[in-house]
């Protein structure tokens, strides 16, 4: 087919970055815009967004594309989003959010998973042993975390009863957007699998009534289950009008971020493994059957490519931990203002690369917002340990990199008791544009490192990919492999192997050492 022009919009924590990419021997990107919104805390652990800023920063970016050159609308083919996943939002028959969104750092839900899944005779690993043995035959997972959908819907069926009583579907980050595109109500099978409620043995492929009824979830507020190619409609009026696109444009299912950015990062082959630093961070192996690790709180959740599932090691902080850095300790001294806004992320690279590899012996724990892999621990809170007085701010900059590729490694090793080890590893997001991170990354996990040439775009590669299957213009998911730039592929380095081993054994002892302190001061209200 001749090169087509689609809308790819990649909806993270803090922004959404649209892009306009066209599909043809090579996937180029046009042009692109970023729109930011807030994040909204709450003292008992919440972490919520208005979903009203996320389709705010999508018809503003794509309106900022348009307006620079209005002849592109009538040439877009297609629309796809990429999305945070784990959210939680109700909303009423109107399709009308009742609430903010809870999105997937959001951890109040502990007394909700306690009843639902922690009480029992009969326990595996501290589940309901009947339970969790019903739910992992089904579904092939289950939900042990907080911040898990499932525990989110019960938080508002048990604390808003009123605003509960007036749901008509509860959704994901993505289907609210499809929603607000196209006026029709659908989830993706990644989303759908994210509840573990949902049936994914072969042949299935749809929501289970007796795990629904096993979990008190009302069935009636599920939304039909598509693939991430399927058409879900054309752009509405409304939506043409405030994005300025021609109504009618094709909207496709999309997906979330875990399935769509391993397509973007061009792991389209059976085992090929990537490593994501956003603000979240994971390891994901892609597979061909369902898998889980209880023991390491790992699992396959069903992909974009048909028959193929990402089997996922997620952390909370990756990305985030460096941003934590600069903003938090680096330019959070009052009156230096001035000297603050030269602390950028380049300064911080630069000063990362001059520092010898070890950081002075010091050691980061990345546990800003607690473990989810491969030991789950919402109380687990991050540290620096080693230093001392010879300690300084590059050193502090550099334990925080290395800290958070300890963690990698941590996850990945736990990922490989079930996947075959790979000598090479693709790695995309922001902190993916790091040379330093991108080296420390390959001496701390002993792997060839393969960023994108573009890998904070890895996540709208994916969406768009996913409209160039839909469209027609790329035949099947493997036609993208060889389409996506990479730069040049970072080597590990041998003479700081042994010193890397010795700092990353020591590394995985932290948790264990500090898991008391760490509920004491939780339980404190700290």
């Amino acid at each position: 087919m001749d090169p087509v022009l689609v809308i790819a919009c990649d909806v993270g924590t803090t922004g959404t970055k649209t892009c306009l990419v066209r599909i043809g021997p090579t996937l180029d990107i046009v042009t692109s815009r970023y729109a930011t919104y807030p994040l909204i805390t709450t003292p008992d652990g919440g972490v919520e967004q208005v979903p009203d800023d996320w389709w705010g920063a999508v018809t503003t970016s794509i309106r900022s594309i348009i307006d620079e050159d209005p002849e592109r609308a009538r040439q877009v083919a297609g629309l796809a989003f990429c999305c945070q996943m784990q959210g939680s939002l109700h909303v009423d028959r109107n399709g009308r959010p009742l609430r903010n969104a809870m999105i997937y750092m959001d951890g109040r839900a502990t007394e909700q998973l306690r009843k639902g899944l922690c009480e029992g005779v009969l326990k595996i690993q501290g589940f309901n042993a009947l339970k969790a043995l019903r739910t992992l035959q089904v579904t092939g997972g289950l939900s042990t975390s907080p911040k898990d959908p499932l525990w989110k819907y019960h938080w508002v069926r048990d604390n808003q009863p009123g605003l509960f009583a007036r749901t008509d579907k509860w959704l994901d980050v993505k289907d609210y957007l499809v929603l607000r595109a196209t006026g029709r109500v659908a989830m993706t099978l990644d989303s759908a699998h994210a509840t573990f409620l949902f049936d994914t043995r072969p042949g299935h492929l749809q929501w289970h009534e007796g795990l629904c009824r096993l979990y008190g979830v009302n069935t009636a507020h599920l939304p039909p289950v598509i693939r991430s190619t399927d058409l879900v409609g054309g752009l509405t009026a409304e939506a043409a009008a405030a994005t300025g696109l021609p109504q009618g444009v094709k909207v496709f299912g999309g997906g979330g971020d875990a399935s769509l950015i391993p397509v973007g990062a061009g792991c389209v082959k059976k085992h090929d493994i990537h490593v994501y630093y956003g603000t979240s961070g994971w390891v994901i192996a892609s597979v061909e059957k369902r898998m889980v690790d209880m023991s390491h709180f790992i699992a396959s959740i069903l992909g974009a490519i048909p028959g193929r599932y990402n089997y996922i090691a997620e952390m909370e902080t990756a990305g985030y931990c460096l941003q934590w850095m600069r903003d938090k300790v680096l330019r959070s001294v009052p009156g230096t203002e001035a000297a603050a806004d030269a602390v950028t992320y380049a300064v911080m690279d630069e000063a990362a690369e001059e520092t010898p590899p070890g950081a002075g012996g010091v050691l980061f724990a990345p546990w800003l917002h607690g473990i989810r892999a491969p030991s789950e621990d919402p109380a687990a809170r991050g540290m620096f340990v080693g230093v001392g007085l010879e300690t300084d701010a590059p050193r502090l900059v550099r334990a925080v990199m290395e800290g958070v590729a300890f963690h990698t490694r941590w996850m990945l090793e736990a990922v490989e008791r079930n996947v075959p080890r790979q000598a090479q590893i693709r790695f995309v997001g922001g902190g993916a544009r790091s040379k330093a991170w991108t080296q420390i990354l390959a001496d701390v996990t002993g792997r060839v490192v393969r960023p994108l040439a573009n890998p904070q775009d890895a996540g709208a590669l994916g969406a768009a990919i996913v409209c160039g299957v839909g469209l027609g213009a790329l035949r099947r998911f493997e036609d993208a492999d060889g389409l996506i730039p990479e730069a040049p592929s970072v080597v590990p380095r041998a003479q700081h192997r042994a010193m890397y081993d010795r700092q990353f054994e020591a590394f995985s002892t932290l948790h264990k050492a500090t898991r008391r302190v760490n509920r004491r001061i939780a339980g404190n209200g700290g």
